[in-house]
Protein backbone atom coordinates (compact mmCIF):
# COMPACT_ATOMS: atom_id res chain seq x y z
CA UNK A 1 0.00 0.00 0.00
CA UNK A 2 0.92 3.67 -0.27
CA UNK A 3 0.05 5.93 2.39
CA UNK A 4 0.99 9.83 3.29
CA UNK A 5 2.66 10.30 6.29
CA UNK A 6 1.61 13.19 8.41
CA UNK A 7 2.07 14.42 11.66
CA UNK A 8 3.81 12.63 15.04
CA UNK A 9 0.61 11.14 17.45
CA UNK A 10 1.58 9.19 20.37
CA UNK A 11 4.18 7.25 19.87
CA UNK A 12 4.26 7.35 16.15
CA UNK A 13 3.22 8.98 13.16
CA UNK A 14 -0.57 9.69 11.69
CA UNK A 15 -1.16 8.38 7.90
CA UNK A 16 -3.44 8.61 5.36
CA UNK A 17 -4.08 5.85 2.79
CA UNK A 18 -3.37 6.78 -0.78
CA UNK A 19 -3.80 3.25 -2.65
CA UNK A 20 -3.76 -0.49 -1.94
CA UNK A 21 -1.03 -1.90 -4.34
CA UNK A 22 -1.46 -5.74 -3.19
CA UNK A 23 -4.47 -6.66 -0.59
CA UNK A 24 -3.21 -8.76 2.06
CA UNK A 25 -4.93 -12.57 2.34
CA UNK A 26 -5.33 -10.53 6.60
CA UNK A 27 -7.86 -8.08 4.47
CA UNK A 28 -11.77 -8.71 4.14
CA UNK A 29 -14.71 -7.00 3.56
CA UNK A 30 -16.23 -4.89 6.46
CA UNK A 31 -19.67 -6.57 7.94
CA UNK A 32 -20.92 -2.90 8.65
CA UNK A 33 -22.85 -0.88 5.97
CA UNK A 34 -21.07 2.39 7.32
CA UNK A 35 -18.16 1.29 7.26
CA UNK A 36 -15.47 3.79 5.99
CA UNK A 37 -17.54 6.69 6.71
CA UNK A 38 -18.46 6.31 10.79
CA UNK A 39 -14.80 6.71 12.39
CA UNK A 40 -16.24 4.36 15.42
CA UNK A 41 -14.95 1.33 13.82
CA UNK A 42 -11.25 1.62 11.96
CA UNK A 43 -10.45 -2.18 11.89
CA UNK A 44 -13.58 -4.21 10.46
CA UNK A 45 -11.36 -4.85 7.06
CA UNK A 46 -9.23 -6.67 9.10
CA UNK A 47 -9.73 -10.93 9.26
CA UNK A 48 -11.17 -11.80 12.70
CA UNK A 49 -7.71 -13.94 13.89
CA UNK A 50 -5.72 -11.57 12.32
CA UNK A 51 -7.94 -8.67 14.22
CA UNK A 52 -7.65 -10.40 17.39
CA UNK A 53 -3.77 -10.61 17.42
CA UNK A 54 -3.18 -7.21 16.62
CA UNK A 55 -5.42 -6.44 19.87
CA UNK A 56 -3.43 -8.31 22.30
CA UNK A 57 -0.53 -7.19 20.55
CA UNK A 58 -1.19 -3.75 21.66
CA UNK A 59 -1.35 -4.74 25.40
CA UNK A 60 2.05 -6.91 24.64
CA UNK A 61 3.71 -3.76 23.16
CA UNK A 62 2.49 -1.51 25.48
CA UNK A 63 4.24 -3.68 28.73
CA UNK A 64 7.31 -4.43 26.67
CA UNK A 65 8.14 -0.52 26.63
CA UNK A 66 7.25 -0.59 30.03
CA UNK A 67 10.53 -2.98 30.51
CA UNK A 68 8.48 -6.08 30.83
CA UNK A 69 9.82 -7.73 27.82
CA UNK A 70 7.91 -11.01 27.00
CA UNK A 71 5.23 -10.19 29.70
CA UNK A 72 2.78 -13.04 30.59
CA UNK A 73 -0.34 -12.08 28.84
CA UNK A 74 -3.29 -14.24 28.43
CA UNK A 75 -5.49 -15.17 25.28
CA UNK A 76 -7.75 -11.90 24.22
CA UNK A 77 -10.99 -11.88 26.38
CA UNK A 78 -13.75 -10.29 23.72
CA UNK A 79 -17.40 -8.59 23.79
CA UNK A 80 -19.45 -9.68 21.24
CA UNK A 81 -21.16 -7.49 18.48
CA UNK A 82 -24.31 -5.75 19.14
CA UNK A 83 -23.73 -5.78 23.13
CA UNK A 84 -22.36 -2.53 23.83
CA UNK A 85 -24.51 -0.90 26.37
CA UNK A 86 -23.24 2.80 26.87
CA UNK A 87 -22.81 4.91 24.24
CA UNK A 88 -21.94 8.89 23.38
CA UNK A 89 -23.61 9.91 20.33
CA UNK A 90 -23.33 13.26 18.27
CA UNK A 91 -26.41 15.13 16.94
CA UNK A 92 -26.77 17.37 13.88
CA UNK A 93 -29.26 19.51 12.62
CA UNK A 94 -29.08 19.44 8.61
CA UNK A 95 -31.34 19.80 5.90
CA UNK A 96 -34.83 19.83 7.88
CA UNK A 97 -33.69 16.77 10.00
CA UNK A 98 -31.48 15.14 12.90
CA UNK A 99 -28.15 13.25 12.31
CA UNK A 100 -27.65 10.73 15.41
CA UNK A 101 -24.66 9.08 15.06
CA UNK A 102 -20.54 9.12 15.25
CA UNK A 103 -18.57 11.47 13.86
CA UNK A 104 -16.34 10.45 10.73
CA UNK A 105 -12.95 9.20 10.61
CA UNK A 106 -10.62 12.41 11.45
CA UNK A 107 -13.55 14.74 11.21
CA UNK A 108 -16.46 16.82 12.44
CA UNK A 109 -18.87 15.39 10.44
CA UNK A 110 -21.45 13.27 12.14
CA UNK A 111 -22.43 10.37 10.50
CA UNK A 112 -25.25 8.59 10.62
CA UNK A 113 -25.38 5.03 11.81
CA UNK A 114 -29.06 3.32 12.05
CA UNK A 115 -27.36 0.01 11.33
CA UNK A 116 -24.44 -0.17 13.76
CA UNK A 117 -23.29 -3.95 14.82
CA UNK A 118 -21.83 -2.62 17.73
CA UNK A 119 -24.35 -0.93 19.81
CA UNK A 120 -26.79 -3.23 21.94
CA UNK A 121 -30.43 -3.22 20.07
CA UNK A 122 -32.01 -1.13 22.87
CA UNK A 123 -29.71 1.70 22.31
CA UNK A 124 -30.68 1.72 18.63
CA UNK A 125 -34.42 1.65 18.98
CA UNK A 126 -33.96 5.07 20.74
CA UNK A 127 -31.56 6.47 18.58
CA UNK A 128 -33.97 5.65 15.70
CA UNK A 129 -36.79 7.27 18.14
CA UNK A 130 -34.52 10.03 18.47
CA UNK A 131 -34.25 10.66 14.32
CA UNK A 132 -37.79 11.14 14.58
CA UNK A 133 -38.49 13.17 17.29
CA UNK A 134 -35.66 15.62 17.34
CA UNK A 135 -36.73 17.42 14.28
CA UNK A 136 -39.76 18.33 16.21
CA UNK A 137 -37.40 19.75 18.93
CA UNK A 138 -36.84 23.91 18.96
CA UNK A 139 -33.86 23.24 21.92
CA UNK A 140 -31.55 21.70 19.37
CA UNK A 141 -30.57 24.38 16.66
CA UNK A 142 -27.11 22.95 15.23
CA UNK A 143 -25.98 20.01 17.40
CA UNK A 144 -25.66 18.38 20.59
CA UNK A 145 -25.22 15.34 22.48
CA UNK A 146 -26.73 12.11 24.22
CA UNK A 147 -25.30 9.73 26.41
CA UNK A 148 -27.39 6.16 26.48
CA UNK A 149 -27.20 3.82 29.04
CA UNK A 150 -28.39 0.49 28.85
CA UNK A 151 -29.77 0.17 32.73
CA UNK A 152 -31.74 -2.88 34.25
CA UNK A 153 -35.11 -0.74 34.22
CA UNK A 154 -34.44 0.18 30.72
CA UNK A 155 -32.17 2.71 28.88
CA UNK A 156 -31.14 5.89 30.26
CA UNK A 157 -31.29 9.21 28.25
CA UNK A 158 -28.85 12.35 28.81
CA UNK A 159 -29.80 14.76 26.28
CA UNK A 160 -27.36 18.26 26.02
CA UNK A 161 -28.56 20.92 23.50
CA UNK A 162 -27.56 24.54 22.05
CA UNK A 163 -30.72 25.91 22.74
CA UNK A 164 -32.22 26.56 26.37
CA UNK A 165 -35.71 24.21 27.05
CA UNK A 166 -38.52 25.98 28.06
CA UNK A 167 -41.87 24.18 29.75
CA UNK A 168 -43.06 23.37 26.66
CA UNK A 169 -40.11 21.60 25.47
CA UNK A 170 -39.80 19.63 28.53
CA UNK A 171 -43.15 18.26 28.29
CA UNK A 172 -42.76 17.35 24.96
CA UNK A 173 -39.40 15.37 26.37
CA UNK A 174 -41.21 13.91 29.21
CA UNK A 175 -43.64 13.04 26.34
CA UNK A 176 -41.17 10.92 24.82
CA UNK A 177 -39.41 9.32 27.62
CA UNK A 178 -42.95 7.94 28.31
CA UNK A 179 -43.63 6.85 24.33
CA UNK A 180 -39.79 5.41 23.77
CA UNK A 181 -39.89 3.62 27.28
CA UNK A 182 -37.21 4.88 28.44
CA UNK A 183 -36.27 4.54 32.45
CA UNK A 184 -34.89 7.84 32.39
CA UNK A 185 -34.77 11.54 30.55
CA UNK A 186 -32.27 14.14 31.83
CA UNK A 187 -31.27 17.76 29.81
CA UNK A 188 -28.79 20.29 29.45
CA UNK A 189 -27.22 22.70 27.85
CA UNK A 190 -23.75 21.44 26.48
CA UNK A 191 -21.75 22.05 28.83
CA UNK A 192 -23.73 21.84 31.89
CA UNK A 193 -25.13 19.49 34.12
CA UNK A 194 -27.88 17.40 33.55
CA UNK A 195 -31.33 18.31 35.12
CA UNK A 196 -33.91 15.09 35.26
CA UNK A 197 -37.21 16.27 33.43
CA UNK A 198 -38.44 12.26 34.01
CA UNK A 199 -38.01 9.38 36.07
CA UNK A 200 -40.33 6.75 35.15
CA UNK A 201 -37.89 4.36 36.74
CA UNK A 202 -34.85 5.12 38.87
CA UNK A 203 -32.26 3.59 36.39
CA UNK A 204 -29.78 0.81 38.26
CA UNK A 205 -26.90 -1.23 37.84
CA UNK A 206 -25.73 -4.29 40.29
CA UNK A 207 -22.44 -4.91 41.14
CA UNK A 208 -21.79 -8.53 42.94
CA UNK A 209 -25.59 -7.76 43.53
CA UNK A 210 -25.76 -4.64 44.99
CA UNK A 211 -27.82 -1.98 43.55
CA UNK A 212 -26.61 1.23 42.97
CA UNK A 213 -28.41 3.97 41.21
CA UNK A 214 -26.58 5.37 38.26
CA UNK A 215 -26.10 9.24 37.92
CA UNK A 216 -27.17 11.06 34.88
CA UNK A 217 -24.18 9.77 32.53
CA UNK A 218 -22.46 7.76 34.84
CA UNK A 219 -19.53 5.60 33.64
CA UNK A 220 -20.49 1.72 33.29
CA UNK A 221 -18.04 -0.62 31.85
CA UNK A 222 -18.97 -0.64 27.58
CA UNK A 223 -20.25 -4.38 28.02
CA UNK A 224 -21.76 -6.69 30.50
CA UNK A 225 -19.04 -9.11 29.14
CA UNK A 226 -16.18 -6.87 29.66
CA UNK A 227 -17.24 -5.89 33.12
CA UNK A 228 -17.34 -10.30 33.63
CA UNK A 229 -13.88 -10.13 32.45
CA UNK A 230 -12.27 -7.32 34.46
CA UNK A 231 -13.79 -8.39 37.95
CA UNK A 232 -12.50 -11.74 37.19
CA UNK A 233 -9.10 -11.05 36.37
CA UNK A 234 -8.71 -8.07 39.44
CA UNK A 235 -10.63 -10.94 41.79
CA UNK A 236 -7.71 -13.61 40.45
CA UNK A 237 -5.13 -11.19 41.21
CA UNK A 238 -5.81 -11.01 44.71
CA UNK A 239 -6.88 -14.44 45.29
CA UNK A 240 -4.24 -15.43 47.66
CA UNK A 241 -4.81 -12.65 49.95
CA UNK A 242 -6.34 -13.33 52.92
CA UNK A 243 -9.75 -12.70 54.19
CA UNK A 244 -10.79 -9.61 55.32
CA UNK A 245 -7.34 -7.89 53.92
CA UNK A 246 -7.67 -4.34 53.87
CA UNK A 247 -7.62 -3.01 49.64
CA UNK A 248 -8.06 0.14 48.11
CA UNK A 249 -9.96 0.72 45.16
CA UNK A 250 -8.89 4.16 43.40
CA UNK A 251 -11.06 5.74 40.67
CA UNK A 252 -13.71 3.58 41.85
CA UNK A 253 -16.44 5.25 40.20
CA UNK A 254 -20.30 4.03 40.84
CA UNK A 255 -19.14 0.81 42.94
CA UNK A 256 -17.95 -1.73 39.78
CA UNK A 257 -15.16 -3.38 41.42
CA UNK A 258 -15.48 -1.75 45.05
CA UNK A 259 -18.05 -4.12 45.85
CA UNK A 260 -17.19 -7.36 43.99
CA UNK A 261 -13.87 -6.64 46.25
CA UNK A 262 -16.01 -5.82 49.49
CA UNK A 263 -17.03 -9.73 49.47
CA UNK A 264 -13.59 -10.34 50.55
CA UNK A 265 -12.25 -7.58 52.01
CA UNK A 266 -11.81 -4.33 53.28
CA UNK A 267 -11.88 -2.05 50.91
CA UNK A 268 -11.05 1.52 50.78
CA UNK A 269 -12.85 2.98 47.92
CA UNK A 270 -11.80 6.74 46.18
CA UNK A 271 -13.36 8.22 43.57
CA UNK A 272 -13.24 12.17 42.47
CA UNK A 273 -16.72 12.36 40.49
CA UNK A 274 -19.14 14.47 43.03
CA UNK A 275 -22.08 12.18 41.66
CA UNK A 276 -20.48 8.52 41.66
CA UNK A 277 -19.22 9.22 45.04
CA UNK A 278 -22.78 9.53 46.31
CA UNK A 279 -24.35 6.83 44.41
CA UNK A 280 -21.08 4.46 45.84
CA UNK A 281 -21.29 5.49 49.51
CA UNK A 282 -25.63 5.34 48.80
CA UNK A 283 -25.31 1.83 47.86
CA UNK A 284 -22.49 0.18 50.44
CA UNK A 285 -24.84 2.36 53.38
CA UNK A 286 -28.01 0.86 51.91
CA UNK A 287 -26.55 -3.12 51.70
CA UNK A 288 -25.17 -2.67 55.25
CA UNK A 289 -21.89 -2.31 53.91
CA UNK A 290 -20.56 0.59 55.62
CA UNK A 291 -18.30 -0.90 58.02
CA UNK A 292 -16.86 -2.55 55.01
CA UNK A 293 -16.07 -0.11 52.34
CA UNK A 294 -15.21 3.11 53.39
CA UNK A 295 -15.79 5.71 50.54
CA UNK A 296 -13.51 9.23 50.17
CA UNK A 297 -14.18 11.66 47.70
CA UNK A 298 -10.73 12.84 45.94
CA UNK A 299 -9.15 13.99 42.99
CA UNK A 300 -6.37 11.36 42.77
CA UNK A 301 -4.52 13.16 40.61
CA UNK A 302 -4.23 16.31 42.63
CA UNK A 303 -4.09 14.32 45.96
CA UNK A 304 -2.76 10.78 45.22
CA UNK A 305 -3.06 8.34 48.09
CA UNK A 306 0.43 8.49 49.50
CA UNK A 307 2.76 7.92 51.56
CA UNK A 308 2.02 6.75 55.37
CA UNK A 309 -2.04 6.84 53.71
CA UNK A 310 -0.58 3.46 52.31
CA UNK A 311 0.26 1.90 55.48
CA UNK A 312 -1.47 -1.21 56.44
CA UNK A 313 -3.27 -1.77 52.53
CA UNK A 314 -2.44 -5.17 51.38
CA UNK A 315 -3.24 -4.25 47.32
CA UNK A 316 -4.51 -1.72 45.38
CA UNK A 317 -6.46 -1.97 42.78
CA UNK A 318 -6.98 1.29 40.19
CA UNK A 319 -8.75 1.82 37.24
CA UNK A 320 -7.95 5.20 36.05
CA UNK A 321 -9.31 7.27 33.07
CA UNK A 322 -7.98 7.05 29.18
CA UNK A 323 -5.30 9.78 30.64
CA UNK A 324 -4.26 7.13 33.28
CA UNK A 325 -2.62 7.58 36.66
CA UNK A 326 0.72 9.19 36.70
CA UNK A 327 0.86 10.76 39.87
CA UNK A 328 -0.66 7.62 41.60
CA UNK A 329 1.47 5.75 40.05
CA UNK A 330 4.31 7.49 41.00
CA UNK A 331 3.18 7.31 44.51
CA UNK A 332 2.84 3.97 44.35
CA UNK A 333 6.38 3.19 42.88
CA UNK A 334 7.54 5.18 46.06
CA UNK A 335 4.82 3.55 48.98
CA UNK A 336 5.42 0.29 50.96
CA UNK A 337 2.19 -1.54 49.01
CA UNK A 338 3.42 -4.27 47.19
CA UNK A 339 0.24 -5.64 45.32
CA UNK A 340 -0.63 -3.25 42.31
CA UNK A 341 -3.76 -4.18 40.20
CA UNK A 342 -4.09 -1.89 37.06
CA UNK A 343 -6.84 -1.61 34.76
CA UNK A 344 -5.84 0.38 31.68
CA UNK A 345 -8.19 1.58 28.94
CA UNK A 346 -4.80 2.87 27.21
CA UNK A 347 -2.13 0.76 25.99
CA UNK A 348 0.16 4.43 25.88
CA UNK A 349 -0.96 5.40 29.56
CA UNK A 350 -0.14 1.71 30.36
CA UNK A 351 3.22 1.67 29.13
CA UNK A 352 4.03 5.12 30.83
CA UNK A 353 2.48 4.59 34.07
CA UNK A 354 3.55 0.59 34.27
CA UNK A 355 7.15 1.74 33.53
CA UNK A 356 7.29 3.70 37.00
CA UNK A 357 6.40 0.24 38.56
CA UNK A 358 9.08 -1.63 36.85
CA UNK A 359 11.92 0.76 37.72
CA UNK A 360 10.62 0.40 41.69
CA UNK A 361 10.98 -3.37 41.41
CA UNK A 362 7.89 -4.24 40.71
CA UNK A 363 7.52 -7.92 38.65
CA UNK A 364 4.30 -8.25 36.34
CA UNK A 365 2.79 -11.63 37.01
CA UNK A 366 -0.23 -11.59 34.92
CA UNK A 367 -1.85 -9.56 32.06
CA UNK A 368 -5.53 -9.73 30.55
CA UNK A 369 -6.97 -7.75 27.72
CA UNK A 370 -9.99 -7.39 27.16
CA UNK A 371 -11.71 -6.08 24.27
CA UNK A 372 -14.89 -4.03 24.74
CA UNK A 373 -14.79 -1.96 21.76
CA UNK A 374 -15.34 -3.87 18.89
CA UNK A 375 -13.18 -3.15 15.45
CA UNK A 376 -11.42 -0.09 17.47
CA UNK A 377 -8.14 0.58 18.76
CA UNK A 378 -9.37 0.98 22.22
CA UNK A 379 -7.71 -1.81 24.28
CA UNK A 380 -8.83 -2.96 28.39
CA UNK A 381 -5.98 -4.32 30.36
CA UNK A 382 -5.54 -5.70 33.71
CA UNK A 383 -2.15 -5.84 34.80
CA UNK A 384 -1.24 -7.41 38.14
CA UNK A 385 2.33 -6.40 39.72
CA UNK A 386 3.57 -7.72 42.92
CA UNK A 387 7.53 -7.06 44.92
Amino acid sequence: MRVRIGDRRGDGFSARLLAIESASPDRVAPPCPHAGACGGCMLQHLADAAYAAWKRGLAEAALARAGFASPPLDPLARSAPGTRRRAELSLRRADGRVIVGFHGRASAEVVDIPGCLVLHPALLAIAASLRSFLPRLGVLKREGKVWLTLAAEGVDLWLTTDGAADAAARSALAEFARVAGLARLSWSLLGHDPDPVAVLATPTVSFAGVPVRLPPGGFLQATEDGERAIVSAVLAALADLPEGARVADLYAGSGTLTFPLARRFRVLAVEGDRAASAALRSAAQAAALSGRVVVERRDLSLRPIAGRELDGLEAVVLDPPRDGARAQAAALAEGPVRRVVYVSCNPAALARDARLLAQAGFRLDRAVPIDQFLWSAHLECVASFSR
